[in-house]
């Protein structure tokens, strides 16, 4: 049964594991203080273009998205995230746990706009309710949509009228950021976000993450909140070796573009057989919505996400393609699925 179940179905990308085993015999000092975290910390605010930001390594994105929402925020105050965020869905109430809430707003792109923002904050005005303060959103999204840079512009541009942080999840960056319908940068990223993360795990990385901090004000004392939230690892030169293979010779965003490729021709073959689609498939995730029976079929053969059932009779599943799936993967699928139907 072959899986489309998730982009982090195998180890890690050969020239991650061969970085990682170049580690045998070396000794480094703990906790990220180490001189390979220095180099790989330089060799990424070089890319980004940010030689002023704090660079974080972490082993996971819930991590991540709870340490940083919980440091950046006040007891009294809260994050604006879609429905479909991932800090809503996904994470067992992490943010919540925290002590903070989740304001949510529904948005069928899956992508947060000024207007979702002015409308929270217009009813969240007093000290009767929370205090919206951070803006949280993925690129790619929870449903494979990216964002435009003319979108982050214009949250920048609402967050800063209004005093409020711009977080981006990047746990499916390299996707998000090679997609086609996409005209944002990596650099771009760097300076109009005040925090963000460069995912590891679902891009070929043993598992791993990279924090960037960019805004000076969020800077001072995350060592403490890193290490009491327990994301502080021992062995922080494992997560940075990572990323040194990862960003060499740009391998990040070949796979992002190799990803999105494979996706692109499994959504194109259902597109021309006359399937729907749950969201457009602008990255590495295609929802597809078939008839019961077929889907039936198809999640009996293939490892696949069952998401919703749209409507009655329907049933929309998702393929999520990784930088292990291979052109003879997505042949052998099409032909498979010829067969099924």
């Amino acid at each position: 049964m072959y899986s489309f179940l998730n982009d982090y179905n195998e180890i890690a990308h050969p020239a991650v594991m061969k970085e990682l085993n170049g580690l045998v015999g070396q000794r480094y000092e703990g906790y990220g203080t180490d001189k390979l975290c220095a180099s790989v910390a330089k060799q990424i605010k070089e890319r980004i273009g940010r030689a002023d930001a704090d660079i974080h390594f972490f082993n996971g994105g819930t991590i991540t998205n709870l340490t940083v929402i919980s440091h950046v925020l006040r007891p009294h105050q809260a994050a604006i995230s879609v429905d479909s965020g991932h800090i809503s869905t996904h994470e067992t109430g992490a943010i919540e746990a925290t002590g903070h809430k989740v304001i949510t707003v529904q948005s069928e792109s899956g992508k947060l706009t000024p207007q979702h923002i002015q409308k929270v904050l217009s009813e969240n005005g007093d000290e009767h309710t929370v205090q919206a303060k951070l803006v949280y959103i993925s690129n790619s999204t929870e449903i494979g949509t990216v964002y435009r840079k003319s979108e982050i512009v214009a949250l920048r541009e609402i967050c800063d009228a209004n005093g409020l942080f711009l977080f981006m999840d990047g746990a499916r960056l390299a996707s998000g950021l090679m997609s086609k319908y996409s005209d944002l940068t990596i650099e771009d990223i760097a300076q109009l976000t005040d925090i963000f993360y460069i995912g590891g795990t679902k891009i070929g990385a043993f598992t791993g993450e990279v924090l960037v901090i960019a805004n000076s004000a969020l800077k001072s004392d995350f060592r403490f909140s890193l290490k009491q939230k327990g994301g502080l690892q021992a062995k922080g030169w494992l997560l940075a070796a990572q990323f040194k293979a990862l960003f060499e010779d740009d391998l990040y965003f070949k796979l992002g573009q190799h990803v999105n490729d494979m996706a692109s021709q499994i959504a194109i073959f259902f597109k021309d057989n006359g399937f729907e689609f749950l969201a457009p498939t602008e990255s590495n995730q295609v929802f597809v919505i078939l008839p019961n029976e077929l889907a039936k079929k198809l999640l009996s053969k293939y490892a696949l996400n069952k998401i919703c059932e749209p409507e009655s009779g329907k049933t929309c599943v998702r393929f999520c393609t990784s930088w292990s799936t291979r052109q003879q993967d997505v042949d052998d699928f099409i032909s498979s699925f010829k067969l099924l139907r």
